[in-house]
């Protein structure tokens, strides 16, 4: 039976369709089997020609019915729904079928207040820092605002997605032929980290890749809670 992870929020920007894509990505880099569905309306299916993952067409609730339904019959998939935004009713709805909820938002106070309250309204949520500020004192300043409005909510944090020009270009409807590696690398990050939530066993990865999950891994009282731990 596949797992669902439904990736939402009630505020828009924060980069939910980026980052449904970077895990899919990422999780076909690791030799997964993963889909992305598209939910949202007000975009168009791309082309999944290139990509390591499929994608599925799901902006109605029939043809979203049938691609979950189609997915749970399938074993050692993770499908991987894009909500959209501004969408609560639609929000309530792919929470009550997904087995984990990823919550996007962006350093401004606006967005951790608003992923403040989606922490609250869904127990199975993890806040995912997204498009995070690389440079250094930005960084600083968003980090110490997490900590000060967040704190209760550190074990459902992961680790920050950073601002990458290049996640764009999974976006496109054509992928290119080649994607930077740069890329590559935040998308394995990102899926590592929602594999370690799902206790899903991961692919050896090189040393060069460990190295960069090493620098990039929360100390251990820091990790977010597993699903074992929640059940």
């Amino acid at each position: 039976m596949a797992e669902i992870i439904c990736v939402i929020g009630n505020k828009g920007g924060t980069g939910k369709t980026s980052i449904s894509h970077m895990l899919c990505q990422g999780l076909g880099l690791l030799e997964h089997r993963a889909a992305c569905v598209l939910t949202d309306t007000s975009r168009e299916p791309l082309n999944p020609a290139g990509r390591r993952y499929v994608t599925a067409d799901a902006r109605t609730r029939e043809s979203l019915a049938k691609v979950v339904d189609k997915l749970r019959t399938l074993e050692n998939w993770i499908g991987v729904i894009d909500g959209g935004g501004n969408r609560s009713e639609m929000d309530r709805h792919l929470y009550a079928m997904s087995d984990i909820v990823l919550l996007p938002f962006r350093e401004s106070h606006e967005d951790i207040r608003t992923v403040v309250r989606d922490l609250e309204t869904f127990p199975r949520a993890y806040a995912v820092p997204s498009q995070w500020p690389t440079n250094a004192w930005q960084r600083e300043a968003a980090e110490r605002n997490v900590r000060q409005l967040m704190r209760p909510y550190r074990h459902r944090l992961l680790n920050p997605v950073n601002a990458l020009s290049a996640t764009k270009l999974l976006l496109q409807r054509d992928l290119p032929d080649q994607l930077p590696t740069p890329l590559a690398n935040a998308c394995r990050a990102l899926a590592r980290q929602v594999l370690d939530v799902l206790e899903i066993d991961v692919a050896p990865a090189t040393s060069e890749l460990t190295s960069i999950d090493e620098a990039n891994r929360l100390p251990s009282d820091e990790m977010p809670l597993r699903m074992g731990s929640r059940r």
